[in-house]
């Protein structure tokens, strides 16, 4: 089945379009010059998040630290409950296990994560250590981030809303995956 063309967009005889904001004009498509505008944010606003747990994990105590490291330490205290690797690869969308396996190894050389072996199963848990850094990030997170979201009540609901279409958009991305892994 052809694909559809978007017609060009016209502007009136002497004013220009904003030209879309994107990191790959090669890629923008007339069906939806919005996803290009889309990714891009999506890039800018992922290294300014991942630039951002680093320095506040440095804060609360704990430097060097990559990333995905701050995230797996996140997701391990989590509840408190002892996680397996294929579990923690799952809930973080992360096939790759090894990089997941490599942080944690590297968490617990630090002695911020300990493992436990229960039967066949590896689990994975905070420290008291680990909980108290992920503590100090908590607290520096409210005071540094947190405490910006008090002079905008609306913008609480937006990132709400945006919460829900990014969990949206992962599903057709993870689907977009699969099928290009299929060509």
């Amino acid at each position: 089945m052809p694909r559809k063309t978007a017609a060009p967009l016209s502007a009136p005889s002497g004013a220009k379009l904003p030209q879309p904001i994107v990191s790959s004009a090669h890629l923008v498509s007339p069906e939806s010059a919005e996803m290009s505008e889309f990714e891009f944010g999506l890039i800018v606003a992922g290294n300014a998040f991942h630039r951002w747990i680093v320095h506040c994990m440095a804060a609360a105590g704990l430097k060097d630290l990559t990333p995905l490291d701050v995230l797996v330490l996140h997701h391990v205290s989590h509840r408190a409950r002892d996680k397996r690797l294929a579990d923690i690869c799952f809930i973080m969308n992360v096939e790759d296990t090894h990089l997941i396996n490599y942080a944690l190894k590297k968490l617990q050389g630090l002695g911020v994560v300990a493992s436990h072996k229960s039967g066949k199963d590896v689990t994975y848990a905070a420290t008291e250590s680990g909980r108290a850094c992920v503590q100090r990030y908590r607290d520096i997170r409210e005071t540094c981030l947190i405490d910006a979201l008090q002079a905008d009540n609306a913008l609480n609901k937006d990132i709400g809303d945006l919460a829900r279409l990014l969990r949206v958009l992962s599903g057709m991305y993870d689907q977009a995956a699969r099928a290009a892994a299929s060509l």
